[in-house]
């Protein structure tokens, strides 16, 4: 009788210490998930605390109290921590082997970090895809394509190749290639560009201008157009600028030539 009373404590006893630590998970990760916040938000309240960084610590302090969250509640059910850590290590070269690739985006998004090639809110193009960066966590970048696509790429994919940061500068310039006919006034052509270019208010004055004569090819006599504008205007004005040498030249009697091909039909008889 004894020892089924005996018995039954320890079941008792055992029970109860599952819950319990069933409780200290679940208050542990809600404590976990406030405290990241709270520490995010107070990082964002200085202007100066970069918002790329504030997520990737806002993720690291969420995860390391994770685990002490974890290994408080093992100790609860009475599992050697040390013993613990003992079979973690020794098991650490299969997960390693096993995650290498998330731990390979881990140190990636730590490089990121450090060199800061983005931060969030800037347009870059990286592994082969253009957006807006809205998240760097710690083992992917999430980005918002032009035509509002959410984009999550592993930060090992983005650098491991070139990343171009678009608006990284707050100028931008413009480049045309624009090609007239060989019969056309060159002369002509050049002036017509020139103050097409100047007419535009979102050119900046203080920067050259340049409307040269680039290239002798097989159709056309090729200008390059070449103005600086503010980074915020780049596509707006590229647009505006293509469609306006378009109907100027048209009307100016400029010729713009295309590509055109002869096919000379013979009859056999």
């Amino acid at each position: 009788m004894g020892s089924v009373e005996t018995v039954s404590d320890m079941i008792g006893l055992y029970a109860l210490n599952v819950a319990i630590a069933i409780v200290i998970f679940i208050i542990g990760k809600w404590l976990a998930k406030k405290i990241a916040d709270i520490t995010q938000k107070l990082m964002l309240k200085n202007d100066k605390f970069d918002k790329t960084l504030a997520n990737f610590l806002d993720d690291i302090i969420y995860y390391v109290l994770m685990v002490i969250v974890i290994l408080t509640a093992l100790k609860q059910l009475g599992v050697d921590t040390t013993s613990f850590f003992a079979i973690l290590g020794a098991a650490g070269l299969a997960i390693g082997l096993a995650l290498k690739d998330s731990l390979g985006n881990f140190a990636a998004g730590v490089m990121i970090i450090l060199f800061r090639p983005f931060k969030v809110g800037d347009v870059i193009n990286a592994a082969g895809v253009t957006g807006t960066v809205e998240e760097v966590s710690i083992f992917n970048t999430i980005m918002i394509t032009p035509d509002n696509q959410k984009m999550i790429i592993p930060n090992g994919s983005i650098t491991s190749g070139s990343i171009t940061n678009i608006n990284a500068k707050p100028q931008r310039r413009v480049d045309l290639l624009i090609g007239i006919s060989y019969d056309d006034d060159i002369k002509k052509a050049k002036e017509i560009l020139t103050s097409i270019v100047e007419a535009d208010e979102r050119v900046l004055k203080e920067k050259d201008i340049t409307v040269a004569v680039s290239e002798l090819a097989d159709s056309s006599v090729n200008f390059v157009v070449r103005a600086w504008v503010n980074t915020p205007d780049y596509w707006a004005f590229k647009f505006d600028l293509t469609e306006n040498i378009k109907l100027t030249l048209d009307k100016e009697g400029i010729t713009i030539p295309y590509p055109q091909r002869d096919v000379h039909h013979y009859n056999k008889d």
